[in-house]
């Protein structure tokens, strides 16, 4: 049933919002906690998704309180549908997530005749994830940053390193605040202890590595594997990565041409990767950029160690420069196996891992959220 206290704060979130095969990942699980959270808090919520008819507009951890309304997938027409929604209900905050979604929200700041704050946030290190776009493309991406965004009450940034990117991109310095996304609480902590079926794991012969991520070129597992199979020359051990994605097929075939198949299992998305985490010698992110890095904080509320490249951006902050696990370069298979070895044989006590892992809690994220937006603790 829909929160009918009218006088409390009406947050409305712009995102997209589905779950894909390949995993519950990226903006979802910020979405997920921040908007529960809210709702704890005393808020209204609604969470504006573009969506065609078949995709599904909900997803099993939201609040019962929470509205999920379909603005429709073409992107003018959803647009309309934006502006009709901030001048009819007149939300007391439009926070945005996502490029589209972020240059929409800008625009209806200038175009609505609603008095809403809009608030941006941004998840990508927006020079790494446009690397490969065309250079129109990569002009119009950073003009709406340069032009739009300073109108807006303000930008979000998941990372230090995002907020850096921004400001080199032209966002005025004083626009950006940043807000570590809301990972770890305690049904996180519960899921991971569930017992894990997967047999490299419940009867553990040899060290195992995990890896969690959409099997996509910006996970690099390419360099993951290249560097199980250096590893494996001294040391056995295997990998399990967790997720699914267009690079399935090239990963298969790089595993056999390394002679690591035997080493390696790729059995897709599963519901609880916690469990996978907390029950794996090592967790390895192989990434070549992100903007957060979730399942590295994931990780480590669970008491598993971590190995992580130093990519753009966010590995080197939750990490604190290295201090709870060696950051190593990118795309570097050699730095990656020494890392892992290093780690495997002198890992840090998984109640060290696991309190450093609580920095990374949703009731913080969504605090400092809720402080940011409305001014109130």
């Amino acid at each position: 049933m829909y929160f009918m206290n009218k006088t409390a704060p009406h947050i409305a979130i712009l995102t997209p919002f589905k779950h894909h095969a390949s995993g519950y990942g990226g903006i979802t699980p910020w979405l997920v906690n921040l908007a529960n959270g809210f709702i704890k808090k005393g808020a209204r919520v609604d969470i504006l998704v573009n969506a065609k008819q078949e995709t599904p507009l909900s997803y099993p951890p939201l609040d019962n309180e929470i509205r999920v309304i379909n603005q429709g997938y073409h992107k003018y027409e959803a647009f309309r549908a934006l502006l009709k929604y901030l001048n009819n209900e007149q939300p007391t905050v439009l926070l945005t997530a996502g490029h589209r979604y972020n240059a929409m929200g800008a625009w209806a700041r200038n175009l609505s005749k609603s008095d809403s704050k809009i608030f941006l946030s941004m998840h990508e290190n927006i020079s790494a994830g446009s690397k490969n776009m065309s250079w129109l493309k990569k002009r119009l991406r950073f003009s709406v940053i340069r032009r739009l965004f300073p109108a807006t009450n303000g930008v979000i940034s998941v990372s230090q390193g995002v907020a850096d990117d921004l400001i080199n991109h032209g966002l005025p310095l004083g626009c950006s605040q940043v807000i570590y996304n809301p990972i770890v609480n305690e049904s996180l902590i519960t899921q991971s202890r569930i017992a894990v079926t997967h047999p490299w794991l419940s009867e553990k012969s040899m060290p195992v590595l995990v890896g969690v991520g959409r099997l996509e070129e910006q996970k690099d597992y390419p360099t993951l594997l290249r560097a199980l199979a250096i590893v494996n020359k001294n040391r056995p051990c295997r990998l399990i990565i967790l997720g699914e994605g267009r690079e399935r097929d090239r990963l298969d075939v790089l595993a056999n041409e390394l002679g690591i198949q035997q080493q390696l299992d790729m059995p897709g998305h599963v519901s609880n990767p916690f469990s996978y985490m907390r029950a794996s010698d090592l967790f390895v992110l192989s990434s070549a950029w992100e903007g957060f890095g979730n399942v590295i904080a994931e990780a480590l509320a669970v008491g598993t160690p971590v190995v992580s490249t130093d990519c753009p951006s966010g590995p080197s902050e939750i990490l604190n420069r290295g201090q709870f696990g060696p950051l190593v370069s990118m795309r570097s298979p050699e730095a990656l196996a020494d890392a892992i070895c290093t780690t495997l044989d002198s890992p840090l006590p998984s109640a060290t891992l696991e309190a450093h892992g609580q920095s990374f809690n949703v009731q913080t994220a969504v605090d400092q959220y809720w402080r940011y937006m409305l001014g109130e603790v």
